[in-house]
């Protein structure tokens, strides 16, 4: 069952740069997470090549929702086997994979050598990413199908990973034992990831609310109500929180006011993916079946690219050019600029994860339960 039917039935404490250097990573060598990093933006370091060729595929037991999580060389995807994949980045050989009891949609966080992952089965796993023990887990009351995110704890000697949970609530624990921090309940589900910004953690629900919760302790800072349900995540930049919803709006939000500064809107088609955000523009997909490319500053429409299928999956902005896959079957690499298309493959079934993009190449997978890698091409 697809994530968004559920909705359907149901009516940091740093900025980028100090994240980078707690988690020790290599920018243009980890996609460690959703969207790259805790603000959710979907930048990746470095540049594309003008073309890609297939490097190797990885056949699981189901449908691939979940993005991959890529570091040191190294491959995490769920899929809907219920299993949580460690594949080697250069070859897509299986390296480990662990069982659990229910779809894995939610995508893995890897950070100090622990992957984290929610199930389907409504816990949250802490994983040993060399060899695949079970550290811990978390039982929340209802399925995690959203990624998890994690934050410093105020004081920083702590860290603390964040995941919503289809039982209403925003769980926060802490990441060495699993150890309970806080709990936000919210109106209804959360599908979403939580985004960390500074003091903050924003994020939507099935309630049609966006949260702004104290990352301190979980109380609430402002509710901003949209009016429809929010399947999918919030980009922040500088203040701002970028996401659409089902009510067929796309919108800014100022997270320290508590107010939507601008909204856009085209076709009466609802938003489940998340967005990118880059320096000025802010770039997301819609079920209108379109790549979506507004400015940043006013909402003000610069471009837009029909796939041929809903773009429930989340672009991710790597220099000048946009990665994307369609429930058309096609994965596409779009000019940043003017949304023209530089390349695309066709693989044949939808697509709904968001690419992986790391040190040029692309990881992605798709409802045929294959896990794609893509780098450049030597083809002149």
């Amino acid at each position: 069952m697809k994530r968004v039917t559920a909705c359907l039935i149901s009516a940091w404490l740093a900025a980028p740069l100090t994240w980078l250097a707690e988690a020790g990573d290599d920018a243009a060598a980890a996609w460690p997470m959703f969207r790259g990093q805790p603000d959710l933006r979907g930048i990746a370091e470095g540049r594309l090549p003008a073309a890609f060729e297939l490097l190797w595929q990885f056949k699981t037991g189901d449908a691939i929702k979940s993005s991959a999580a890529v570091k040191d060389g190294r491959i995490f995807v769920g899929s809907a086997d219920g299993n949580l994949y460690a594949l080697d980045a250069d070859t897509g050989d299986k390296l480990w994979a662990v069982k659990t009891k229910d779809v894995i949609e939610s995508t893995p966080l890897i950070l100090d050598d622990v992957v984290y992952v929610g199930s389907g089965d409504g816990k949250l796993y802490a994983i040993a990413a060399d060899s695949g023990k079970i550290k811990w887990h978390y039982a929340t009351e209802d399925r995690m199908l959203g990624a998890v995110n994690w934050a410093l704890a105020p004081g920083g000697k702590e860290k603390w990973i964040l995941a919503g949970s289809y039982d209403s609530v925003l769980h926060c624990v802490n990441a060495a034992d699993g150890r309970k921090i806080w709990t936000y309940t919210s109106g209804s589900y959360i599908n979403g990831a939580p985004a960390v910004y500074k003091d903050r953690i924003v994020f939507g629900g099935c309630d049609a609310v966006v949260h702004i919760v104290s990352l301190e302790n979980g109380e609430k800072i402002h509710a901003v109500k949209v009016g429809a349900y929010i399947a999918g995540s919030a980009a922040i930049a500088d203040g701002r929180a970028y996401l659409g919803h089902y009510g067929n709006e796309f919108i800014c939000v100022d997270i320290n006011a508590g107010k939507v500064v601008w909204s856009y809107r085209r076709k009466q088609f609802p938003y489940f993916s998340s967005p990118a955000v880059g320096r000025d523009r802010v770039v997301f997909g819609g079920r209108d079946k379109v790549v979506h490319c507004v400015r940043r500053e006013d909402g003000k429409q610069l471009w837009r690219f029909g796939t041929g299928g809903r773009v429930d999956g989340s672009p991710v902005i790597c220099g000048d050019k946009v990665v994307i896959g369609s429930e058309s079957g096609r994965l596409f690499v779009l000019s940043l600029e003017d949304g023209s298309k530089i390349w695309s493959y066709e693989i044949g079934r939808g697509i709904v994860s968001s690419p992986a993009v790391v040190d040029g190449r692309i990881y992605i997978g798709a409802d045929d339960g294959v896990l794609y890698a893509f780098g450049g091409s030597t083809k002149q």
